[in-house]
């Protein structure tokens, strides 16, 4: 695919960090992280702003949701994908997400969700439903501010199943704002809400050359707005890890 200037423009504007071996973006929500059908650009289309003399251009070594905002990495060789992509297999990458969820505190306000996940179909679209033969998934979480009707949290993904934040804040009658498709609310108090408030805020990883390297991105202004407006406190991302 040949990319536009406002392409390259758009992809070059997205980078929170770039070095030999990884590229991190703040990927906005709405923006497809793999092409299919409908999409038009995704991220993996737009990294080839970033490709090489030989064509070969970096690699996406975990996804996002086409809703969810935040940090998401590509790596910039075969051998740096490869490194990071057993990382995130292995579950040494530590995933740091900000949610605003329907319904006030969660009760207790900082713990875990167990429930196995099991994918499943309604209405024709593809879902994760609490099933006792599913597979294993944990999350953690803990409250950050609170109202009576909503709540910003934080959320740590020990496993990586697909829609599993969702999934876990729907089943314990937290839905996320915006999140339709399991029971998320798009209008709350009186505040209209934008869209699915998830946003990836951090990412911390082992690095090719030793040590860690923490990837961190702030929240989009239509996000911290809506918490504003319900009279929430949206937190400063490097104070949430």
């Amino acid at each position: 695919m040949t990319l536009t200037r406002e392409d390259i423009a758009l992809a070059r504007a997205l980078v929170i960090h770039e070095d030999a071996h990884v590229i991190a973006f703040n990927k906005p929500s709405g923006l497809a992280v793999q092409g299919g059908s409908g999409v038009t650009r995704s991220l993996e289309t737009l990294l080839g702003a970033f490709a090489k003399s030989n064509g070969k251009q970096p690699r996406l070594v975990h996804r996002l949701d086409r809703d969810t905002s935040g940090v998401i990495i590509a790596a910039r060789t075969k051998p740096a994908a490869a490194f990071f992509s057993a990382a995130f297999a292995s579950r040494e990458v530590k995933k740091t997400y900000i949610a605003l969820v329907c319904g006030g505190a969660p009760s207790p306000e900082t713990g875990e969700i167990a429930f196995a996940l099991k994918k499943s179909s309604r209405r024709g679209l593809d879902i994760m439903e609490v099933a006792a033969d599913g597979q294993a998934a944990l999350t953690r979480y803990r409250t950050l501010s609170a109202s009576p009707e909503a709540a910003l949290v934080e959320l740590s993904p020990e496993t990586g199943r697909m829609h599993q934040l969702r999934a876990h804040m729907a089943a314990i009658a937290r839905p996320i704002a915006g999140d339709g498709k399991y029971g998320g609310l798009y209008r709350i108090g009186g505040t209209d809400i934008p869209r699915l408030l998830l946003h990836a805020a951090a990412l911390d990883a082992p690095y090719p050359d030793g040590g860690r390297r923490r990837f961190a991105a702030a929240l989009p202004v239509d996000f911290e707005k809506a918490a504003q407006s319900l009279g929430l406190e949206a937190p400063n991302v490097r104070d949430t890890c």
